[in-house]
């Protein structure tokens, strides 16, 4: 998997303390709660992320 990156980010109080609450009625962390808003405002831009492409499974042996 590859490395998460680190950012920081400064909120105004009011709108950290309103996504506390969410993430807190949402049974997730503040952070995943971020990611969340942001990957839902990504899909509602039309920007969606491109899935990561797997590497295959050592055990599995190609298709020839």
């Amino acid at each position: 998997m590859a490395e998460r990156k680190k950012l920081l980010l400064r909120l105004d109080p009011d709108v950290y303390d309103a996504v506390a609450r969410w993430a807190g009625d949402d049974l997730r962390s503040i952070n995943a709660q971020i990611e969340y808003a942001l990957r839902m405002a990504l899909v509602a831009a039309g920007r969606s992320p491109r899935p990561r492409r797997r590497a295959p499974d050592q055990d599995e042996s190609p298709n020839l």
